[in-house]
């Protein structure tokens, strides 16, 4: 009996923003769909506006699984993750271990094809791709809190408006903030 999938199945029961009083809660499965649909729109961009060869539904995977191991770990708000460089170095380390975890509760038979997925290559394009969409997805969450009237989350949205802007190098982040992103804080009337 293997446990992987039952584990990557509570991805819904771990809750995002703990320290944050929030309208709408959030969960990791939800915010990974978001961060998969805005992962596959970059690389949809990134081939037909900019010529790139990205794989989209490699990159959408990567995506899905860009938070597996918080079902070990649990979300470690951000104000904690990054207070230090010691903090964060030892977090990285616990994301490791509960990587590894994860991948042995595979069949020996299926490891290879999820070690690339659940161990990301911090320094593939794909990877890249995927981060930015994840700062979009966060500050997507912040838009709606504020439209929601939540003031909460506004210096969240501050910050986050600054780390999505500094992935505009990659041509596909700012294509999607300048056609896409204002109409988020608009409401389901105001989007007919």
């Amino acid at each position: 009996m293997y446990n992987f999938f039952a584990y990557m199945s509570r991805m819904k029961l771990i809750k995002r923003w703990s320290l944050m009083k929030a309208v709408t809660d959030e969960n990791i499965a939800e915010h990974s769909a978001e961060v998969a649909q805005i992962a596959h729109a970059l690389a949809v961009i990134a081939n037909k506006l900019y010529g790139k060869n990205i794989n989209a539904d490699r990159v959408t995977t990567l995506a899905l699984y860009h938070e597996s191991s918080e079902v070990i770990t649990g979300d470690l708000p951000t104000p904690i993750k990054y207070y230090n460089p010691e903090i964060r170095k030892a977090y990285k380390d616990i994301e490791s271990v509960a990587n590894q975890k994860l991948i042995s509760m595979l069949p020996e038979e299926l490891r290879e094809e999820y070690i690339p997925l659940v161990e990301q290559d911090a320094d593939s394009y794909e990877h890249k791709l995927v981060k930015a969409a994840d700062k979009l997805s966060a500050y997507v969450k912040c838009i709606d809190e504020l439209k929601s009237g939540n003031r909460e989350f506004a210096k969240a949205e501050a910050a986050l408006s600054a780390e999505v802007a500094a992935y505009h190098y990659l041509p596909e982040v700012k294509y999607f903030c300048d056609n896409f992103l204002e109409s988020y804080s608009k409401t389901l009337d105001e989007l007919d």
